[in-house]
């Protein structure tokens, strides 16, 4: 499947983004675009093969470099990691449940919203860690709490920490349970 995300800041300094893809299982080029942390709007083209797919994409990416749309720099970009707290060191089959169902649903509920994409998830310490890159930080983290907040039942044991992408250690704690005082992965 080919992608790609595209990102432009208006001069009042909000930041809207455009991601096309080709959907080989569908047959469907996609388009998605919109402000990011908001629900976007999608345009699907159905019947498209792959040389028509390239031909949309190659358009696609000229039209957004005409309206002012490019990839974000590292300088742009946040880590955020979702922290569960759990029992366990090794996690039992309950929190590696968990580490799917949030996963899967923090991907969908960023993606839609341009804020990001969800790198990976591990389950080591007694802590279940779930880590994003997205593109504004706050947004991120309120939407991370909406999010959890409706896909899972753990959310009292949530902890958000968000570091820029440059300075991988900088996690400062954005959300945590009553008394968390700092954030460590």
């Amino acid at each position: 499947m080919s992608y790609t995300r595209l990102y432009r800041r208006r001069d009042d300094g909000t930041l809207e983004f455009r991601e096309a893809w080709h959907d080989e299982e569908a047959a469907q080029f996609v388009i998605n675009h919109g402000r990011v942390g908001h629900q976007s709007e999608t345009e699907e083209t159905d019947d498209v093969d792959g040389a028509t797919a390239e031909g949309l994409m190659g358009a696609f990416e000229d039209q957004c470099a005409q309206d002012g749309y490019g990839p974000l720099g590292d300088k742009e970009l946040w880590r955020v990691v979702a922290q569960f707290s759990l029992k366990t060191a090794g996690g039992t089959d309950r929190d590696r449940s968990l580490e799917r169902q949030a996963s899967e649903a923090l991907a969908a509920h960023l993606a839609w919203r341009g804020l990001g994409t969800v790198d990976g998830s591990s389950i080591d310490g007694s802590r279940l860690n779930i880590v994003m890159t997205c593109v504004d930080a706050g947004k991120a983290v309120a939407a991370v709490k909406t999010c959890l907040r409706e896909a899972t039942s753990d959310f009292t044991k949530l902890s958000i920490g968000v570091a820029p992408v440059t300075d991988p250690e900088a996690f400062k704690l954005r959300h945590g349970p009553a008394g968390a005082r700092g954030f460590a992965l």
